[in-house]
């Protein structure tokens, strides 16, 4: 089975990382506009070969997308000639514009997933072999998808290590605001604050774990992030102004010098690793 992989960055390049342990099963064919992405992922042989013929790549069993939202939606526009055998999935964070905007007379070729796994690094030097194992892989709108078109990437999923979920892109958006969307800002955010500061430097030389661990992900792309907003906005804003809320509260029990409360709704947050 030939597949092309378009974006050979974190996520392209740990699929074709990870795929390539079935020699005997998959054939691995990189595409990438970045010169030096298509150099590195052949040094580290994320991939088999790499194509800079997009008609080639229209031509494999199975295409996957690994590439920004943005880039996602304008792609599957020039797929509209591919096979009716061909299965396309796409790796988008966001689901409801990405669906909405699949040619209809290609709608049953295509799988929506999302991996709900990462890193704050990109390009090909990040890639990571075990990226998605034991991690959700989340499938959108299925009935959508033809039955051969399913099968395969529930095959390349179960390859992988993947733990399949299906949901509707819909309410898939709503959830990923909270937990991922939301949690990107708030380390940006954590991070723009100390860079604010009279003397970031200092404050750098004292973190700790806590510090790193919350500003971890704002070393993520900013290209790829500002893609993800805009296509969630809704969801991302009804998500930040909960957050707001719950920080607006932890201000006020800090001034109000209510220890007790404030007890409490640390307690509160506790409660979610009984759930994770």
């Amino acid at each position: 089975m030939n597949i092309g992989i378009i974006g050979l960055g974190l996520m392209g390049g740990s699929l074709g990382l990870t795929l390539k342990k079935f020699p005997k099963k998959y054939t691995i064919i990189g595409y990438d506009h970045n010169k030096e992405h298509q150099k590195e992922a052949l040094k580290l042989q994320l991939v088999d070969t790499i194509s800079n013929d997009f008609e080639e790549i229209k031509k494999c069993d199975v295409i996957i997308l690994t590439i920004p939202v943005d880039a996602i939606i304008k792609t599957t526009q020039n797929l509209q000639d591919v096979s009716s055998a061909c299965t396309i999935i796409d790796f988008g964070s966001s689901k409801e514009k990405i669906d909405s905007s699949i040619p209809e007379s290609i709608r049953a070729n295509f799988v929506t997933a999302h991996p709900m796994t990462g890193t704050e690094k990109f390009g090909p030097s990040a890639a990571i072999e075990e990226l998605y194992k034991d991690h959700t892989m989340v499938i959108c709108n299925q009935e959508k998808s033809a039955l051969r078109q399913k099968e395969i990437a529930l095959g390349i999923f179960k390859d992988i290590g993947s733990k399949v979920v299906f949901m509707g892109a819909k309410e898939h958006d709503q959830h990923a605001a909270f937990i991922s969307h939301m949690p990107h800002t708030v380390s940006y955010a954590i991070a723009n604050s100390v860079m604010k500061q009279e003397d970031p430097q200092s404050i750098i030389a004292l973190a700790g774990g806590g510090f790193r661990s919350m500003s971890r992900i704002a070393k993520s792309s900013p290209s790829m992030w500002e893609d993800i907003f805009r296509q969630n906005k809704k969801n991302l804003l009804k998500s930040i102004d909960s957050f707001n809320q719950q920080m607006s509260l932890c201000q006020q029990l800090i001034e109000e010098e209510n220890w007790d409360e404030l007890h409490q709704w640390m307690e509160n947050a506790n409660a979610l690793h009984d759930i994770l």
